[in-house]
């Protein structure tokens, strides 16, 4: 068994996290996760209301007795979701584990840690994390560019960014971005992480709850399978390479504006690629880690085999390196 800072503050049997994914971060898939001894997040914006996100925490209750979290993300808009209900409604249904993500989350940190809730936040850089830490998030996930969804403007790898961060973060760091089997978690362990975070790997499992062709496209693609969107607007997002991606890349390198684009990369959009599988629908998140997932998977299966498959690689192949 791996125990890490992670698995200790936390209190998850294997350093596996599935970290909040807009549409996918449902009941079926967190409680698998935690079924099978990682830490999954319900992705609270993805319920309409925060009524509905109390709904979604007694269903996945329902389906687990162990532990998981809640994912609440922070960001800018023009009508911004109510925030402060969400985590109400995160506290008064008993989840004392919260990913923030997005921005600083001090204005959530009073009521969080009066609850008794543990913070891990998301980060894209080395400054991002020590401001976290300094305002007393319990720990942190450490973004590298290959990571789906928002990988920051600074366009630093994991193999980098990870072993910068353990420099400067004392409190449990977890890294995100290209991970998606034992040899990632390993290698994360060995560059100062003390645990991995998966998104784009557990859309391609059983219980993900999104139409299978995304799964069997996440299969068939590699490491060249995505797109870089927002890169002129300082916006920056990793999505699936697909004929709607590849129209946004093409407006904004001409000069065109977010509203030029806007009705191409609407939420509804992609919302619709999960549940119909059309894949050329709308724009979805996925990260370069494609290039290594070749299977679909039970979470059960997933998880096991990286806690498997790292214990043997630690204790064995490395051990038998050293001379």
């Amino acid at each position: 068994m791996l125990k890490t800072k992670f698995t200790e503050t936390f209190g998850v049997e294997v350093p596996v996290v599935q970290g909040g994914m807009q549409w996918v971060g449902r009941a079926p898939l967190v409680a698998a996760v935690a079924n099978a001894g990682g830490l999954g997040f319900i992705t609270a914006l993805t319920q309409p209301t925060p009524e509905d996100l109390v709904k979604e925490i007694a269903r996945t209750r329902d389906l687990t007795d162990k532990t998981f979290g809640v994912n609440l993300t922070i960001l800018p808009a023009i009508n911004p979701p109510p925030y402060a209900e969400y985590r109400d409604a995160i506290i008064s249904s008993g989840v004392k584990i919260v990913e923030t993500a997005g921005f600083n989350p001090v204005d959530h940190m009073p009521d969080f840690k009066s609850a008794g809730v543990k913070v891990l936040h998301k980060c894209t850089s080395v400054r991002h994390g020590v401001k976290a830490q300094s305002v007393g998030v319990d720990g942190i996930s450490i973004d590298g560019f290959e990571c789906a969804g928002h990988p920051g403007e600074d366009d630093i790898p994991g193999l980098v960014l990870i072993p910068a961060a353990a420099e400067k973060i004392t409190i449990p760091m977890i890294a995100s971005g290209g991970f998606g089997d034992a040899r990632g978690l390993v290698a994360a362990l060995a560059l100062g992480a003390d645990g991995i975070n998966m998104g784009t790997r557990f859309m391609a499992t059983a219980e993900a709850p999104i139409h299978q062709n995304v799964k069997q496209a996440l299969v068939d693609g590699d490491e060249r399978n995505t797109n870089l969107i927002f890169r002129q607007l300082r916006n920056t997002a990793r999505v699936a390479k697909n004929a709607v991606s590849d129209e946004v890349v093409g407006i904004l390198a001409e000069g065109g504006q977010f509203e030029d684009v806007r009705d191409l990369v609407a939420g509804v959009r992609g919302k619709t690629v999960y549940e119909t599988g059309d894949i050329d629908g709308g724009i979805w998140s996925a990260g370069t880690v494609q290039g290594i997932i070749n299977d679909i998977p039970t979470c059960a299966e997933l998880i096991g085999r990286i806690a498997s498959e790292a214990e043997e690689l630690i204790s064995s192949k490395l051990a038998g390196l050293v001379a």
